[in-house]
């Protein structure tokens, strides 16, 4: 009888219809170019349960109770960090013996899925507070006053390390080929610090930081460049200046070097890198400075300050251009981290 669910309702209805007109299973069979044992099997069920359709199959009773797929959900909500392995031993605890890919399709079919998560920096309630201040005092500034802004920040690029989490695609047993292997050096073949700026206008200098940098050379750096960056940018007078709260940054040296200087700061909230616009910058020179793959930390320098020039200016006002959607995602967030 299996075959006979794969015939339509309307094809058995007929089959039926003709056979209550007076024709045999084998002249059905002929009209409809059946096997005589379908044909049979058709009317065997119409005589017995007056009906044609197949009925829905029950299948294969679930392993996991409803009850015990509340409590998994329940589990994973109020900690996302819970493993299939700690689930699979909670329903062990009931009696329950499944494969963790049966966790997985159950939580699936409630909408939930491990991905890997985003590192942010720690929050603290202070922090919290600041980053909603800052966000609010600042949500309705003009697009005259972030153009005014000359955005700085520092970051650490490394010769190979952009090459973590690379994929490649080879058959089974070929892994250890050379042409799959990412080769590895020692602490990433050795790095680079560097110091940037950046206003709606395009990029200013970009320059690396000799040795560990202290508040000392920050303001030998900020002294050959800021300044130059300025001109260069053609920031008019009232321009701001902005930089995150390294120790290095608000030292009372560096306060005072700033003061000595007119420095117009922004005021600055901790712990927020997604305020500011040069990290997704960082991003960009890396992905082109590690494409055209660096062999030794003198090319690593200079490809960086070649990249760092051809980002288009477009770049950077679409950044300042959307910097109010971040300040929206910061009040959304209460204060908590952001998608930026």
């Amino acid at each position: 009888m299996g075959v006979t669910k794969h015939l339509s309702n309307d094809l058995k209805t007929k089959i039926v219809r003709h056979h209550g007109l007076g024709e045999g299973y084998r002249k059905l069979s002929q009209r409809f170019k059946l096997s005589v044992s379908t044909v049979r099997n058709i009317l065997r069920k119409w005589k017995t349960t007056g009906s044609v359709q197949v009925k829905a199959r029950s299948g294969r009773p679930r392993k996991i109770s409803d009850r015990q797929k509340r409590r998994m959900v329940r589990t994973v909500r109020v900690n996302p960090q819970t493993s299939t392995k700690d689930l699979q031993h909670h329903l062990a605890a009931d009696g329950v013996t499944v494969h963790r890919s049966t966790i997985r399709r159950t939580l699936h079919k409630e909408m939930l899925y491990a991905r890997v998560m985003q590192r942010k920096p720690f929050l603290r309630p202070q922090h919290k507070q600041s980053r909603l201040r800052y966000a609010q005092a600042h949500l309705d500034k003009p697009a005259s006053f972030w153009n005014k802004v000359l955005w700085t920040d520092e970051t650490k690029i490394e010769l190979f390390g952009h090459n973590k989490g690379r994929y490649a695609w080879r058959k089974k047993n070929t892994a250890f080929q050379e042409k799959h292997l990412l080769p590895t050096v020692k602490y990433g073949g050795g790095s680079i610090m560097l110091w940037g700026c950046v206003a709606s206008a395009g990029t200013g200098n970009l320059v690396k930081v000799e040795g560990r940098m202290d508040s000392t050379q920050y303001q030998q750096i900020l002294e050959t460049n800021v300044q130059e960056s300025v001109t260069k940018l053609k920031l008019r007078r009232g321009w701001i200046f902005q930089q995150d709260n390294d120790p290095k940054h608000c030292s009372k040296s560096t306060k005072a070097f700033m003061q000595r200087n007119k420095y117009n700061v922004l005021e600055w909230p901790s712990q927020s890198p997604d305020l500011n616009i040069i990290e997704n910058l960082w991003c960009e020179l890396k992905r082109a400075v590690h494409a055209r793959k660096p062999s030794n930390l003198n090319e690593l320098e200079m490809f960086c300050k070649e990249e760092w020039s051809k980002i288009p200016s477009t770049t950077i006002q679409t950044l300042i251009g959307t910097y109010r959607k971040r300040l929206e995602a910061v009040i959304s967030a209460k204060g908590g981290s952001t998608k930026y």
